[in-house]
């Protein structure tokens, strides 16, 4: 899988793909992360990639032609399954989503800044407008690092054991059941008995049980259905 990034601030995403996971995966070929630098589209001596609001307005806003043009520039050497554009206003990006953006080929993630982009961007070179939560952020830069990783680690191969991700939190629409690992007791606490057992089913029985009584004190919203 490729996922290229379109940034005004491309040195906020270094860091996150070059550590644990997404650098591993990267290493074994299993998907790129490409980070492309807006301003080397801008416009003019200056490279400007933002302008006023017409009509006025607090804050500046993104111009067309800089994203217009690295967009194009992408799609004339590959063709993409999603252009997305990271929004407060977007969808909300959840596990069922992680999950059918990792089956894709390629895709575009288009970081937002300043006061957003010239709607015209939105209406004719986005397919896909997607939010982190309820809050608003500086940029779209670490919504993108969040992204990526809820997806990079999907992808087969990724994680050492392939049936990890199988059971995290939202993917049954269940948070995950508590863990443990040794000691067995530390300062009188000791874990739950069912776990020494050696008994897979019964094991994976707790498990689903306490899944549904951590959601249900949790996230009681995850169970309406």
């Amino acid at each position: 899988m490729r996922i290229d990034i379109i940034s005004a601030v491309p040195d906020l995403l270094e860091s996150p793909f070059q550590h644990s996971i997404m650098k591993r995966a990267q290493q074994k070929g299993l998907f790129e992360v490409i980070i492309h630098n807006l301003r080397d589209y801008g416009i003019g001596r200056h490279k400007q990639i933002d302008d006023y609001q017409f009509g006025g307005g607090a804050g500046m806003v993104m111009k067309i032609e800089p994203i217009a043009n690295c967009i194009n520039d992408l799609k004339a050497q590959r063709s993409y399954d999603e252009v997305i554009y990271l929004t407060p206003d977007g969808k909300k990006f959840d596990q069922p989503m992680a999950n059918r953006l990792s089956m894709l080929s390629s895709i575009i993630l288009l970081c937002g800044h300043y006061k957003g982009v010239d709607e015209r961007v939105r209406e004719h070179f986005v397919t896909l407008e997607v939010s982190i939560g309820d809050f608003v952020l500086s940029g779209g830069e670490l919504a993108a690092a969040v992204m990526v990783d809820a997806i990079g680690r999907l992808i087969p191969g990724v994680l050492g054991d392939e049936t990890s991700a199988l059971f995290d939190s939202f993917q049954d629409n269940l948070l995950a059941p508590p863990v443990y690992t040794r000691p067995e007791e530390y300062n009188g606490w000791r874990i739950p008995e069912i776990l020494k057992s050696g008994h897979d089913g019964k094991i994976s029985e707790w498990r689903y049980e306490e899944s549904i009584k951590r959601t249900q004190a949790r996230r009681p919203d995850m169970l309406k259905d």
